[in-house]
């Protein structure tokens, strides 16, 4: 893990992300040398600190794309913007949900990055699938080369990710080059879903994960026999959970195990284990549309896995890194021992050799992905050469 700041573990989460996103360590430095102090601050005065200095640098890179684009280099234009979109989405990740301007820099980066797409001529097209009297939103990447229908891998974020910072991690351009398809999703308490439509988490994650579903398979493009589902840090729960309660899918991942979530809150309350977010207990209610921490907690008790997972019978990966800081690894072994029912159920535990030690491998996704990606392509009919 790389560690810019010495006290602050949010913030090198944030900065790992960022790097995995595409951002540059010349940028890095130039927006981080000047936080070291602020980094020791409280987290409204340090997170504010941080969000300035990113989105100038954000600003910066929206000017040069912009001379860019006058002069006609529009590719090189969507890169810059890429880069920024990545920088208003780190600075807008570790603002409390609350916090003046808040909504607009997620507006913003929206823009920027579909600005960025389009310019840049990405494989990458934005969905909305209907829920609930109004949608949800997504990005689909569609395989290379593939005649006909193509096998897709479902994605869905974690606590305080965001359809768009899982797309420039890199797994659907992987998957796109070993056949398969990809979605993207802001599932409800994560992204669009929450911070515009204010649709909050919810235990039961076959509810949505199943419209997601009846979309796919009335796709021409997609073998509704094909689909799989990945999900990453808390999408390590709703994945299985869904995949137990949702029988069309073909096969599940979980990059980060989240066995027992209601464990885990249980024990932060006691300080252990590191917060990926500054303000923690504000965004969790946040996301749960909880009312105080009592409610919370009642919430928290539906988040487990425990005697559902024996209700999936289809190929199954649990992933987790061996020095994970958040989520004990005790957990990965959990939910692999459950799968009593799977037929191909594989643990793969990333480690100092393989790289993508840390939470979700945001040490290292570069190695993790690929060996997700591999596994995925062989489970769906794929390809890895």
């Amino acid at each position: 893990m790389f560690k810019y700041f010495p006290t602050n573990y949010p913030w090198n989460l944030a900065v790992n992300l960022a790097i995995e996103m595409g951002a540059r360590i010349g940028e890095i430095e130039e927006m981080c040398a000047p936080l070291i102090e602020a980094s020791k601050a409280g987290d409204a005065e340090g997170s504010r600190s941080f969000q300035v200095a990113w989105e100038a640098a954000a600003d910066r890179l929206l000017l040069l794309a912009e001379e860019d684009m006058a002069s006609g280099r529009l590719l090189s234009a969507g890169q810059k913007m890429g880069r920024a979109a990545t920088y208003l989405t780190t600075a807008e990740r570790l603002l409390a949900h609350d916090s003046p301007g808040r909504l607009m820099l997620y507006n913003r980066s929206l823009d920027v990055f579909a600005r960025s797409i389009a310019l840049a001529k990405d494989n990458c097209e934005r969905v909305e699938i209907p829920y609930d009297g109004t949608h949800l939103s997504g990005l689909y990447v569609r395989a290379y080369g593939v005649e006909g229908r193509q096998p897709v891998l479902v994605q869905v974020n974690g606590l305080d990710s965001t359809k768009e910072m899982k797309y420039r991690v890199g797994l659907p351009e992987w998957l796109a080059r070993r056949g398969v398809a990809s979605l993207i999703m802001d599932q409800p308490g994560t992204g669009e879903a929450l911070r515009i439509h204010g649709l909050t988490a919810r235990f039961d994650s076959e509810h949505w994960a199943s419209r997601v579903v009846d979309w796919l398979e009335a796709r021409n493009d997609i073998d509704p026999k094909r689909i799989g589902m990945e999900g990453v840090s808390l999408g390590g729960y709703y994945c299985p959970r869904a995949v137990a309660f949702e029988p069309r899918f073909a096969c599940g991942v979980v990059w980060g195990a989240n066995h027992d979530w209601r464990d885990v809150q249980k024990r932060r309350l006691e300080r252990e284990g590191s917060f990926p977010v500054p303000h923690y207990w504000n965004h969790v209610r946040w996301v749960w549309g909880a009312k105080d921490m009592d409610e919370f907690m009642r919430i928290a008790e539906n988040v487990h896995l425990d005697g559902i997972l024996d209700r999936i019978r289809v190929p199954f990966l649990v992933t987790h890194g061996a020095k994970d800081s958040q989520i004990p690894l005790k957990w990965a072994h959990r939910t692999f021992e459950q799968l009593v029912n799977s037929p191909k159920r594989e643990l793969k535990i990333f480690d100092e050799r393989t790289g993508g030690v840390q939470h979700s491998s945001f040490d290292n996704s570069s190695n993790a992905g690929a060996y997700i990606a591999d596994w995925v392509a062989e489970t769906l009919g794929g390809h890895t050469a």
